[in-house]
């Protein structure tokens, strides 16, 4: 049995969002063709997600000195024990599943706030003499993304950076070796086909949850 985290990081609901609607559609797919797995959904507008603030590098430091965690401020303890749950959490899993849409060529701060909470020495890399090596080798990624434009190619293409980031980030630097994309973009660029690229994306999320 695998565990599957459905991370998701818009203030709407599928019946307003394209992304949040091809995960919905991805999600149903997938738990239909792997009964057996755990998906564990991860709001993130409804999750506490600690910025990296004075709290967090204060408790961590005294923790890295040899203080015990009794020895923090409470602020600190509450702060620096959420960040240890959710990269626990995080590496637990076997797959991950991230959905966003583009905001202004990126994805809405609360996934930047969630990828630094599990950006974590020890946990989801580690440091060597030859630099940094990811430590999730035998994990899945994929990244729902939806974007009013068309970024995927073109002239707009080197102005995306949120599918950029996850890459560079989960792949790159967590070194989980498989990173799929699924973009559903053009719909307010095109308003006449925004119903046909929701289907086709929906239909594409469907399609991958078979084999994910």
């Amino acid at each position: 049995m695998a565990k599957i985290l459905y991370i998701t990081a818009h203030p709407l609901d599928d019946t307003q969002s394209f992304s949040m609607a091809a995960g919905s559609a991805f999600v149903k797919a997938y738990k239909q063709s792997n009964p057996n797995d755990e998906v564990v959904h991860i709001d993130l507008y409804k999750e506490h997600i600690p910025a990296l603030d004075a709290d967090i590098f204060s408790g961590w430091g005294k923790l890295q000195t040899g203080k015990g965690f009794e020895e923090l401020s409470e602020h600190e303890k509450e702060k620096v024990n959420r960040l240890g749950e959710l990269s626990e959490q995080f590496v637990s899993a076997d797959k991950y599943v991230f959905v966003t849409p583009m905001w202004n060529f990126s994805f809405p701060p609360v996934m930047k706030a969630y990828l630094d909470s599990v950006a974590v020495a020890g946990k989801t890399f580690k440091y060597t003499e030859n630099g940094p090596v990811g430590l999730l080798t035998d994990k899945k990624a994929l990244h729902i993304q939806a974007r009013g434009g068309i970024y995927s190619e073109g002239p707009m293409a080197d102005l995306e950076m949120g599918h950029r980031y996850i890459n560079n980030l989960v792949a790159g630097f967590f070194g989980v070796p498989s990173l799929e994309g699924i973009f559903i973009e053009g719909h307010n660029q095109y308003p006449d086909r925004a119903q046909d690229i929701k289907e086709k994306g929906i239909q594409e999320a469907k399609e991958l949850a078979k084999r994910f």
